[in-house]
């Protein structure tokens, strides 16, 4: 084979979480009371366009998320030490142009002055040429003009394969008998219930900006280049991942400790209640910072003491970000649990557990039919609300040193590099405000998307 798979942990995780989602697509279109929200949810404009925002970020994450090992070119049956991924792949022109230290974006010269030797002998302090950004250019005074052709040029370009997709949906979404041209109109004056307009606009946008980044970075370093000269906007594409997987794969660690504790909390009452009580007010009386703090440190000192265990860099840094996500999910199941023991105890007083209860149903069986499906909009609701949260707590704890591996690349790593950078002189401004506007719109789209899904499954807000 050209290339062997690599399955890291959370790889592993990610694709046992998609199948669980895809399971419960499945379900939820069979149970009229679970399709029911999901419509709701899907006639809100603004839920779409957050959507489709986030569904640019997930392919990203997966594409981030297929790791293998290349052979090598003269080794036989030997494959490269090095894990790369799919997006490593497609974004092989990023990887592998790396200039020598900082470049703001679009420039065609560092950033700082070097000492430059011209053929004549002469030396002077001045600002060299890039090796890479810019480096087709003659006169790096046209440098506005080339960006504003080449831009325009992506923007065609992006334009003409989102009229083609937008072509080929009218065709799809055509009622038998209904004319092309009348279909197109009804999808323009948003006819439908589900708002395809904006859905298509907000797509046609990302396919714009698409093209334009991916054709620019052909060219120059559009977010420009950090401290050894790598490419900002690559390491942005590539903390995608990191940001996802912490705010999904830590609710696997959660939601198994507060659904359970919290059901058996309400349901049981008495010394079950107290124990449970007990456990999850001492773990909040905790500051979690800390916790998470030295449970960093002891996985630290346990690799620096076993390094045999890890056969790569790369799966030495997945095992400290699985270990993030379990630690994360630890100290942050408290507050879901005390929300679910609360309404399990008001469910447990009503009528169709009371006879579920004289009829002889056990215990288990109640919690699991009459309890559970009942408190399930409470865990969906927290599941999406918190993700926002835990995304930025990424970037809290890499900014504190207490983080994911510094050999991952996260918008937390990226923030705390950049502690130093804005107070040079110049200052280095372009590396925070790329994590900084990464991760705003994945929170933004994320809490868009999550206060629909409150209104769509919260009882007292379901219209």
């Amino acid at each position: 084979m050209p290339f062997q798979p690599v399955f890291l942990w959370t790889d592993v995780l990610i694709y046992v979480l998609l199948a669980a989602a895809a399971g419960f697509g499945v379900y939820a279109a069979r149970h009229e009371h679970l399709r029911a929200p999901w419509r709701q949810i899907a006639r809100r404009p603004l839920a779409m366009v957050a959507l489709v925002a986030l569904a640019a970020y997930v392919a990203a994450g997966l594409l981030d998320s297929v790791h293998f090992r290349e052979r090598l070119a003269n080794g036989g049956d030997q494959y490269s030490a090095e894990v790369l991924s799919l997006l490593d792949k497609l974004a092989a022109p990023l990887r592998s142009r790396v200039e020598k230290t900082y470049s703001a974006p679009f420039a065609a010269h560092a950033y700082t002055k070097e000492t430059v030797e011209y053929p004549d002998g002469r030396r002077v302090r001045a600002y060299p040429r890039l090796v890479h950004g810019g480096a087709h250019l003659k006169d790096p005074d046209e440098r506005g003009a080339d960006i504003g052709k080449r831009a325009a040029l992506a923007t065609a370009a992006g334009g003409l394969v989102w009229l083609a997709l937008v072509a080929a949906f009218v065709a799809l979404r055509r009622v038998p008998g209904e004319a092309y041209a009348a279909a197109a109109r009804r999808l323009a004056r948003g006819a439908d219930p589900i708002p395809w307009r904006a859905i298509l606009v907000t797509a046609g946008v990302l396919i714009v900006l698409a093209a334009n980044a991916g054709y620019l970075s052909l060219y120059y370093h559009i977010l420009g280049t950090d401290q050894v000269g790598l490419d900002v906007f690559y390491k942005s594409l590539k903390s995608v991942r990191t940001g996802l997987v912490i705010g999904t794969l830590t609710t696997l660690v959660m939601l198994p400790f507060a659904v359970l504790f919290g059901v058996m909390a309400g349901y049981f009452r008495g010394w079950v209640d107290d124990v449970i009580q007990y456990v999850y007010t001492t773990l909040s009386s905790i500051p979690s910072v800390l916790l998470i703090a030295a449970a960093i440190l002891s996985l630290q000192v346990y690799m620096a003491n076993h390094p045999e265990v890890f056969d790569n860099v790369a799966a030495r840094a997945d095992v400290r970000l699985l270990f993030l996500c379990v630690i994360l999910g630890v100290t942050s199941w408290t507050s879901l649990c005390r929300l679910l023991r609360g309404e399990t105890l008001k469910l447990r007083e009503a009528d169709y557990v009371q006879a579920a209860q004289a009829l002889g149903a056990s215990h288990l069986a109640v919690m699991a039919r009459h309890v559970l499906p009942n408190i399930m909009h409470i865990v969906l609701i927290t599941v999406v609300l918190d993700f926002s949260g835990l995304v930025l707590a990424e970037a809290v704890l890499s900014y504190v040193g207490v983080g994911v591996d510094p050999t991952t690349e996260s918008w937390g790593n990226m923030i705390n590099g950049a502690r130093l950078e804005m107070a040079r002189e110049p200052m280095v401004w372009w590396s925070l405000t790329a994590a900084f506007g990464f991760m705003f719109v994945l929170v933004l789209a994320a809490n868009l998307f999550s206060d629909a899904v409150r209104d769509a499954f919260d009882p007292r807000l379901r219209r």
